[in-house]
Parts: structure tokens; C-alpha cells; sequence
């Protein structure tokens, strides 16, 4: 039977802002390993050591007294593989670290109540175990897919409901309230910060955990009706016998979603397929053999266009830097 409500994290013996507050180095050395880019204020992970030995206790005791303010987080705007860009807000390295230790400090509370159907932004989950876990359902039987796609998931993420479900899981006002001024935190472009009202930044280590906070009860309303899925954070198919039930499927999914959850479905990128015609996570099944997994077309595709602009880019430098581009892309692959 699908679970049907969250549940309450058990006491740690201390207030849950002191756990962040006592986890912050370490989360910071975290932050430093990553190597990511600078936010708003130019602080660098280089910078961060000097920067938290400096001003580390007055940052504490701020979260401790509830009057920390994240800063803005900056705005960018990366391409993306069908066209159109995705929005990535990227927040200061103090921020980052503050992020990873809230995660530090309450993601095992939620990571048991999440979905064994989940396998997005989880440690010890990946993209592989999804797409197994799709042919089984194709080779049990399971021959009609029903692709859900969330439009623009990240920036539509209602703030009450997410709010809410993360409040039935951790009691801990001074720690509510900053992750709601997290999600609160203005978008800087061109030099202005505009307020957020909806939606999750996606570039914080908090991102992860709030979207499967979201998406959990979508996990739980699926089982519930006895259906077979997988969600990688925001990709989510599900596998039925039938095309008539695929249609009823993807019907009342839609709304389920747009009218408990206050999300979006794209009924453009949405529909129901045979496993051979259906996509995911860049993978699809063989026409020859259904069963079969195989790479799509379009990942191939995308693939081709990186490497060609790596080599047309490539005359004139040294084998070595051309290597040092390759390796990252074809890692990935």
C-alpha cells in the first residue's frame, strides 16, 4: 500500500539550526571540493576558508537568532538540448555551504520517506538503475509508456505547498523559516534583484532535496493506484498494458498535478508511446527487439555536435587542451 502522508522527524537532541551550525565546516570543505563559480558577491571557493575563519561565528550566530538574509542569488541562462534555455540560480559560496548544511542536517529525515520509485538527486541513485528499472516493466509485459512532462518544473514550484510538506516532516522554526527565505531570494541580472515567488533555484545544493519533497507525493499517488513508474527528479514515466489505459492514465496523472500539486504538465512533450517511439533519461528500446535497451537518436545527435565543435575549435591548439575538452564530454557519455 502507497504511503499517504509524511512523517514527523524523530528529536536529535539539539535545536536542528545548531545541527547546521555545528556541520558548517564540514559542509564547507563539500562547497571547496566542488570548485564551483563565484555568486553575486565574487567570493571564491578559495576565498571561503579566509572568508568563514573571518566572519564564521557572527554568520552562526545570525542563523541562530533567525536574522541570517541569503543573498541574491545570480541569474544563468544555459542552452538547452531541444531548444530554449533553462534558468540556473547560482548562490554565493556562503550561501552554498549554509544549503549543504541544512541537507547535512535534515536529508536523512526525508530520504526514508521518499519513493523506492524515485532514482533522481539521490546519493546512491543514478540514471542507470532508472532506465533497468524501465525495462522491467516493458519486459513484464508493460507495453504502452506514458511520458509525463513538467513544464518548467523548477521555476513553478508553489511555495505554500512546498513549504507545507517540508513543515510535516521538520518542526524546527528558526530552520523553516530560513528555507523559506531560500526560496524567497531575489534573482540578480544586470545588476537588479528581482523577489522569487515561485520555484526552485536550480544550481543550490538545497534544489535537490526541496524538488523531491515536491514530487514524492506524485510518487505516493501513483502507487496508490496501483501503477508502475519511475521518476528521475522531474522525468516521470509510468507502464501500463494497454493504450486505452495509457490515455486514462495520462489523463487523470494531469490532473492530479496541475490540480493537488499547482504544477504544469506540457501536453506538447506529454502522450503515450510504445516503448520503441518513448524516451528516457536519453535512452529508448530497440524497434528490432522492444525489450531491448538502446541510446536515442537525439542523444547520439547531441553528442556528434559537441565533438564536432570541440574539433572544428581544436586546430591551431595542443593536443593536450584538446583532450582536457574531450574528457569531460565524452565522461559524461
Amino acid at each position: 500500500m502507497a504511503k499517504s502522508q509524511w512523517t514527523k522527524a524523530e528529536p536529535k537532541g539539539l535545536p536542528l539550526i545548531e545541527i547546521v551550525c555545528l556541520v558548517l565546516e564540514e559542509a564547507a570543505q563539500k562547497v571547496i571540493r566542488n570548485k564551483g563559480a563565484a555568486g553575486v558577491d565574487g567570493i571564491t571557493f578559495e576565498d571561503l576558508p579566509r572568508f568563514l575563519e573571518k566572519h564564521g561565528e557572527k554568520i552562526k550566530q545570525k542563523l541562530r537568532n533567525g536574522t541570517y538574509i541569503p543573498a541574491p542569488v545570480k541569474r544563468v541562462d544555459i542552452p538547452k538540448p531541444n531548444g530554449g534555455t533553462r534558468m540556473l540560480g547560482i548562490p554565493t559560496l556562503l550561501d552554498r555551504t549554509i544549503q549543504q548544511a541544512i541537507v547535512m542536517a535534515i536529508g536523512s529525515d526525508f530520504e526514508e520517506q521518499f519513493s523506492n520509485k524515485s532514482y533522481g538527486l539521490r546519493e546512491g541513485r543514478n540514471c542507470q538503475q532508472a532506465v533497468l528499472k524501465a525495462q522491467e516493466y516493458v519486459e513484464s509485459g508493460k507495453c504502452w509508456v506514458v511520458e509525463m512532462d513538467l513544464s518548467k518544473f523548477f521555476d513553478r514550484v508553489n511555495h505554500d505547498i512546498l513549504m507545507d510538506r517540508v513543515s510535516r516532516v521538520i518542526t524546527d522554526k528558526p530552520l523553516l523559516k530560513l528555507i523559506r527565505r531560500y526560496l524567497n531570494a531575489g534573482i540578480m541580472e544586470d545588476g537588479l534583484a528581482s523577489p522569487r515567488t515561485q520555484g526552485v533555484s536550480q544550481g543550490s545544493p538545497l534544489s535537490p532535496l526541496l524538488s523531491n519533497v515536491m514530487l514524492t507525493e506524485l510518487d505516493w499517488e501513483i502507487d496508490s493506484r496501483g501503477l508502475s513508474h519511475v521518476r528521475y527528479a522531474d522525468d516521470c514515466n509510468i507502464y501500463v498494458k494497454s493504450e486505452k489505459a495509457a490515455q486514462r492514465v495520462l489523463n487523470s496523472i494531469t490532473q492530479y498535478v496541475e490540480g493537488e500539486l499547482k504544477l504544469r504538465v506540457n501536453r506538447d512533450k506529454s502522450g503515450t508511446f510504445r516503448p520503441k517511439d518513448s524516451t528516457f533519461l536519453g535512452y529508448t528500446f530497440s524497434k528490432a527487439d522492444s525489450k531491448r535497451i538502446v541510446v536515442a537518436k537525439k542523444s547520439v545527435r547531441r553528442l556528434w555536435t559537441k565533438l564536432h565543435k570541440i574539433f572544428n575549435s581544436a586546430r591551431g591548439t595542443s593536443l593536450k587542451k584538446t583532450i582536457e575538452r574531450l574528457t569531460p564530454v565524452l565522461r559524461g557519455w
